[in-house]
């Protein structure tokens, strides 16, 4: 339960870069739909300086800040500087918000929730269910985001598979994540031969930064190598909001989306967690959207 009711809510974003994030789009929607006074900020900073992070966790344990959220690189940095962690959040070894409680800074991630309830929304008719077997899913990256999609698809009964450039990564996260099913999450290293040894494969999900700013025209799928054939592609890559991997999907005729719908889910989310007002979903999809297309055209007349 959030704590009471303060006159003016200062949050904020902190991670490195954060120029292409929109997140303060959504936060300042929300709160103005809610009729609440405050602020959302970006604090940049870069992995390697600790003190100021330890300094904006004692901001929040002081009730300067009432609220951060967390991206890349910052997310498995963070959860060993906060007092305590959430189950989840625990489970999952990375936090993506912060939050103050009775004096403790409190670490959640709202990530593989957001994550889930966007999934089951984009197919709420089971259109990934598998025809008698297990459903299948292939995650790219075993970095803080990676993190929580494997938690919350373990936890949904997948079969999960974790590539990434460092194997030895991926054989970390598999042991971390599947503890109670060894056999739940299998590590391999992100390369063409690895990739072309995998069976069916029912949900291929991007959980690398490759594909957004700077590095917009990367694809972390190797060249040369098909697609599963099957398979729904699910980039957490939101801006832009066509990645190279989505458009090579598209253009194979697999169904395809950006993590656009996952971070709306997380920020309200954690907007729940801060305020304990219920989060305008669509008002906050809407100034997305809306921050979504400006810096497009701001993109379009600088090139």
């Amino acid at each position: 339960m959030a704590d009471p009711i303060v006159p003016f809510y200062r949050l904020g974003l902190v991670g490195y870069p954060l120029g292409h994030s929109l997140s303060p789009a959504m936060h300042r929607a929300a709160l103005q739909a809610s009729r609440l006074a405050g602020a959302y900020d970006l604090y940049p900073v870069p992995p390697e300086d600790t003190a100021t992070l330890e300094a904006l966790v004692d901001c929040l344990k002081a009730g300067e800040i009432h609220g951060l959220n967390v991206t890349i690189p910052l997310k498995q940095k963070l959860a060993l500087l906060v007092d305590g962690l959430s189950p989840a959040a625990r489970a999952i070894g990375a936090v993506n918000t912060l939050a103050c409680r009775a004096g403790q800074v409190i670490g959640e991630n709202t990530d593989a929730a957001g994550f889930l309830s966007e999934l089951h929304r984009l197919y709420p008719s089971g259109g990934l269910e598998a025809q008698n077997r297990e459903r299948r899913a292939l995650v790219l990256g075993a970095g803080g985001a990676a993190r929580a999609v494997v938690h919350a698809l373990s936890q949904d009964g997948w079969q999960v598979t974790v590539a990434a450039r460092r194997p030895e990564q991926a054989s970390e996260l598999a042991v971390q994540l599947s503890a109670d099913r060894r056999d739940r999450v299998q590590p391999i290293r992100l390369d063409a031969a690895s990739l072309s040894r995998l069976g069916q494969v029912d949900l291929l999900v991007n959980a690398t930064p490759l594909g957004m700013p700077p590095h917009v025209a990367s694809n972390p799928w190797p060249d040369e190598t098909p697609l599963p054939a099957s398979a729904t592609v699910y980039d957490l890559i939101y801006n832009p909001a066509e990645t190279a991997l989505l458009r090579l999907a598209r253009l194979g005729g697999h169904r395809a989306a950006d993590g656009a719908g996952m971070l709306v889910e997380q920020a309200a989310l954690s907007f729940e967690l801060w305020t304990g007002c219920p989060a305008p979903r669509e008002v906050m999809r809407r100034a997305l959207a809306a921050a979504l297309s400006d810096h497009q055209t701001s993109a379009e007349i600088t090139s």
